[in-house]
């Protein structure tokens, strides 16, 4: 069995080489080595503290180093952005414990001649001159401040202070740098959400309404799933944005609905809910696998109107039915939940041109399928306008059988587009359109 540290850089080096989703890895390496209770705890806040905190940590890591960055053997550098990042946000770690267990990782990993002593001499220079560590200047380099101070890169502080402006886009960065709470939404089947409160208070974990989604309920301390699963089926886990865009359709008793981009399930779930599990929700997706989900969800919900089946969502299917409601949910860049996905954060900018192009080509598909008087809500989980108000834009150029269409979120209105803001809603970053097909 690994020690909570020597798990962390053991993982985050296999993260960093697989390119591998960090959830997935963090998953794996706790069942691998068996960790549980404080190490368990200890090992997941280092492993994704480092991956979210790593243009900083490299960035003072630079400054404190007699080598350049490139010439810093992968292990050792893995093992150094560990120890800082537990001098700098690891408050109850005392720093002799933070020097001398990164010292000695190196021979644990067998790390290049000479390694426990640039470690330890770059760590002691750390809490020596820890105070004295130039970082930009917020007037003379306004983006290079943003990305090293939030470790966002540059390209996306760029993008948000060129579309929010720079006072907004800092109020952003600073709020993505919070853990989000855990937000639920009731499964009003089988209760309510003031039932639903109190079957969490028994389990030790308080919880609240949320502010604007009418079934959402936000939990306020640690929920370890083992605990929570005790009441598995009287709610799914889904944040008080994406309820809102479920919100926004407005799926009645008797509906046809259609989810083209259905996986993990969270719209298709909040629309056989709104139905009262009464009509059809027609759930697609590329991955099988993944289907195979939604439906073991779906049962233990107690929803029995969802059909899932494989579709690719940029092929238009000539059997499918038309529809009263289609819910649109696209791939998308993410950047509006980068508090949640810290690997977003290591994203470059040329992996996310091609996706207005794939987004308004399933638009394009979905609202084939939607009958005269019926409607389409697009949504997304990023913050950028080329995903958002520029594809719904480009969409009615095009299409003038459809027109923006207002909605209630909630209590939210909308004119028939919506933006949300981490630092504004205390939700994730997403986008919500509506469109109504003319009759």
């Amino acid at each position: 069995m690994l020690s909570a540290r020597q798990a962390a850089v053991s993982t985050l080096l296999k993260t960093v080489q697989s390119r591998g989703y960090s959830n997935i890895e963090l998953d794996t390496a706790i069942k691998k080595y068996e960790l549980t209770g404080v190490e368990r705890s200890f090992f997941t806040a280092l492993f994704y503290g480092v991956i979210e905190r790593k243009i900083t940590l490299d960035y003072i890591i630079s400054a404190i180093s007699s080598r350049k960055i490139e010439d810093i053997d992968a292990k050792v550098m893995t093992i150094l952005e560990c120890g800082v990042y537990q001098l700098r946000y690891m408050d109850k770690v005392p720093e002799s414990a933070a020097v001398n267990e990164s010292v000695k990782l190196c021979e644990k990993f067998y790390t290049p001649k000479n390694s426990e002593a640039f470690v330890n001499a770059v760590l002691r220079g750390y809490i020596r001159k820890k105070d004295e560590i130039a970082f930009p200047d917020k007037k003379k380099e306004p983006i290079k401040y943003l990305s090293i101070t939030y470790s966002v890169p540059e390209w996306i502080c760029s993008l948000w202070v060129r579309e929010l402006g720079f006072s907004e886009c800092e109020k952003l960065l600073d709020s993505i740098s919070l853990t989000p709470k855990m937000t639920v939404r009731t499964n009003t089947l089988k209760t309510d959400e003031a039932a639903l409160i109190a079957e969490f208070e028994k389990l030790g974990v308080m919880a609240k309404r949320t502010r604007f989604a009418p079934h959402g309920v936000r939990l306020l301390g640690p929920a370890p799933m083992e605990i929570i699963s005790k009441i598995d089926g009287l709610f799914f886990v889904q944040d008080e944005a994406s309820q809102l865009a479920g919100a926004a359709l407005g799926a009645k008793e008797g509906d046809t609905v259609i989810d083209v981009c259905a996986c993990p399930g969270g719209k298709s779930f909040s629309a056989a809910l709104d139905m009262n599990d009464r009509g059809r929700v027609l759930s697609f997706d590329l991955h099988k696998n993944k289907l195979g989900l939604i439906s073991e969800a779906a049962k233990k919900l107690g929803i029995s109107i969802i059909e899932t089946n494989v579709q690719n969502g940029t092929v238009p299917r000539p059997d499918m039915p038309k529809s009263d409601k289609v819910i649109c949910d696209v791939p998308c860049s993410g950047l509006g939940v980068i508090a949640k996905k810290p690997d977003i954060r290591h994203k470059g900018e040329d992996e996310i041109k091609d996706l207005p192009a794939l987004q308004k080509k399933i638009l394009d598909v979905a609202s084939s399928y939607v009958c005269a008087g019926g409607d389409i809500v697009y949504s997304t989980c990023t913050l950028r306008k080329a995903e958002n108000e520029d594809v719904i834009n480009d969409f009615l150029s095009t299409h003038k059988d459809f027109s923006l269409c207002p909605f209630d979120a909630g209590t939210l209105h909308s004119s028939g587009m919506i933006t949300l803001y981490p630092h504004v809603h205390k939700t994730d970053g997403f986008f919500i359109s509506k469109l109504h097909r003319n009759k």
